[in-house]
């Protein structure tokens, strides 16, 4: 496609993305969100007297033209947040998709931001070219209608529900609230456990190691030392982990309870066998009578922290983090 000179410098124009983007990425991590804010506006006002010096008579026909110039702009953007989301580039737009829009850290807002990046910038130059020309571009213009309204009733339809699920209430969510209970109880079982083992004297901890758990007091350290490792490390994550299914935001919780789930379903299993294995002197392993109650509530310790990975898996909506009240505008989004 030739590409007239006027068009030529809209596209080196629109270039400046680049180290506008990073330097406002670096200048953010010292500034307060207001004063990022105002610079956004200052760049686009900026980039508007630039596109006006350049071609004001191209926009005294046509002023789409204008339109297609800071379009051209924010499709550069786009492309520059895609290539770092994929980690292509970094340090670019890490407090934008953090703080401005964290949606377009899904793979669908990535995938959109290749598009604009790539097709909807070829289509602002071939528009701005027309105009240059004083030619029509009615069938350009009528493809980028298409793929725009797309794009916007997809991107900004997913946008709200995500929301709508952040704004539901705890009661509103009876999955999360299950899971919620469900960590309570688990804490509160890995805090008996672990005082078993320090040798409370207690007459629950006396009934439970000797009628239930009884390899808890084998001489070799293990069942020990996996107690300890519950009570220190799984029991501040339960904590943790009912808070983030509780208040929306938390985006640290899928992979931490991906982590959880493995060493709780590692360690559960190596437990649960070693109490009853013949290796372990009889007198150490699970009573038959206790059995049933010992199985149960071991298997569903071991069982919720996978549950708790699959929800965060399949419904992450609620963990995204949310755009603060008064968001950080570097560009007109069109998505």
């Amino acid at each position: 496609m030739d590409i007239p000179p006027l068009a030529g410098k809209i596209a080196a124009l629109s270039l400046s993305a680049l180290p506008v983007s990073y330097a406002l990425n670096h200048v953010s991590a010292l500034s307060h969100p207001l004063w990022v804010a105002l610079m956004s506006a200052l760049i686009l006002g900026l980039l508007f007297v630039a596109v006006y010096s350049l071609s004001h008579g191209e926009i005294s026909y046509d002023p789409l033209y204008a339109v297609f110039a800071v379009f051209a702009f924010t499709s550069v953007v786009d492309l520059i947040i895609a290539l770092q989301e994929d980690g292509y580039v970094v340090g670019f737009m890490d407090f934008y998709t953090k703080e401005g829009e964290p949606y377009l850290r899904t793979a669908h807002g990535v995938f959109i931001c290749y598009w604009d990046g790539t097709v909807h910038y070829l289509l602002y130059l071939a528009m701005a070219g027309a105009i240059c020309r004083r030619k029509r571009y009615r069938n350009f213009g009528l493809y980028w209608l298409g793929s725009f309204a797309m794009s916007i009733l997809v991107f900004l339809t997913g946008n709200i529900l995500v929301q709508e699920e952040q704004r539901k209430g705890l009661l509103q969510r009876p999955a999360d609230l299950a899971l919620v209970i469900y960590l309570i109880l688990a804490g509160f079982f890995t805090l008996f456990r672990g005082l078993v083992v320090l040798d409370c004297p207690t007459d629950s901890c006396f009934v439970y190691i000797y009628q239930y758990e009884p390899y808890l007091r084998d001489p070799v350290a293990y069942p020990k030392v996996q107690m300890l490792m519950y009570m220190f490390y799984v029991l501040p994550f339960c904590g943790l982990a009912a808070y983030a299914l509780t208040f929306p935001g938390c985006s640290w919780l899928p992979d931490w309870a991906l982590v959880f789930a493995g060493a709780i379903g590692q360690a559960q299993f190596s437990h649960m066998g070693a109490s009853m294995h013949l290796r372990t002197p009889f007198t150490y392993r699970v009573p038959e009578d206790t059995w049933g109650c010992f199985f149960v509530c071991n298997l569903l310790y071991a069982l919720g922290p996978h549950l708790l990975a699959y929800r965060c898996l399949q419904w992450p909506a609620f963990f995204h983090q949310p755009p603060p009240s008064s968001p950080i505008a570097l560009h007109k989004k069109q998505q």
